[in-house]
């Protein structure tokens, strides 16, 4: 593992999560925000907004922690030498952005050889904080700071789903969550990385999704784990790199979800 110092690190992706937030709602529910796309198939948009926040935070690494390695959704990888990387999602959920909903979110995280180390949830227009890793499970938001802790075992019968798509990915893929969520107590879609807070705070069993980046997953990933919840692969193993992501609030929901993904 990579020697680093602890506070340091908090104490930097708050200011990160700082300067995004005031990036992005600098432009929300704005008449004049547009957006690009960045696939010819489908609509994947980009906005001024991702691009400003990322830049901001990528300023503040360059001074703060000018050794680090960085991964962005929008500006890509920048080589470090200290072990560690930063990984930014500066609008998570851009879809969602557009339309004026306060389910996207900021995404920062910080891993090394040995994984990651701590992340953060950032929804800005709430202004609720999600944070996991280095001795902490906490949210701040509206109704002040609270411990996260993830739910206690139930059956998928009573149990609520959450995807950011109904198509899920491949049509293969969409069958397989089908079989899941024709099971649950409740699904509901288009949370982007809210779903995953949801479920650190307790409030939701399962989030499953495909199809995601590094950028998508390793700060939910930190923050889950934290809350004691664990993300997988749908066959049980590491997904920091994304793909096809089961998380889960503990280890007995996520072995029967899991076996229907792969009935």
């Amino acid at each position: 593992m990579t020697a680093f110092d602890a506070q340091d690190l908090i104490e930097t992706a708050a200011e990160l999560a700082d300067a995004a937030r005031a990036a992005t709602l600098l432009h929300f529910r704005s008449a004049a925000l547009t957006a690009d796309t960045k696939e010819a198939e489908r609509f994947d948009p980009v906005t001024v907004a991702d691009r400003l926040s990322e830049q901001r935070m990528r300023e503040i690494l360059a001074r703060r922690r000018p050794n680090d390695a960085i991964l962005g959704e929008e500006y890509g990888a920048t080589s470090g030498t200290s072990g560690l990387t930063w990984v930014l999602d500066p609008i998570d959920g851009t879809r969602g952005y557009l339309s004026g909903t306060p389910t996207w979110g900021v995404l920062i995280s910080v891993c090394d050889a040995s994984g990651v180390i701590y992340g953060l949830i950032d929804q800005p227009y709430i202004r609720e904080r999600f944070e996991g890793g280095l001795g902490r499970a906490e949210v701040n938001g509206p109704s002040g700071r609270a411990d996260l802790r993830t739910r206690a075992p139930r059956h998928l019968d009573q149990a609520i789903l959450l995807s950011t798509f109904p198509e899920v990915g491949t049509p293969a893929e969409a069958a397989a969550f089908r079989r899941v969520a024709s099971q649950a107590k409740l699904v509901r879609y288009g949370m982007d990385c809210y779903g995953y807070a949801l479920l650190a705070a307790g409030q939701v069993d399962l989030v499953i999704e495909a199809g995601l980046q590094a950028y998508d997953v390793q700060a939910p990933i930190a923050v889950i784990e934290a809350a004691g919840g664990l993300v997988t692969d749908w066959q049980g193993k590491p997904c920091l790199n994304g793909g096809q992501v089961l998380a889960a609030a503990n280890p007995q929901i996520h072995a029967e979800a899991m076996a229907l993904l792969n009935a």
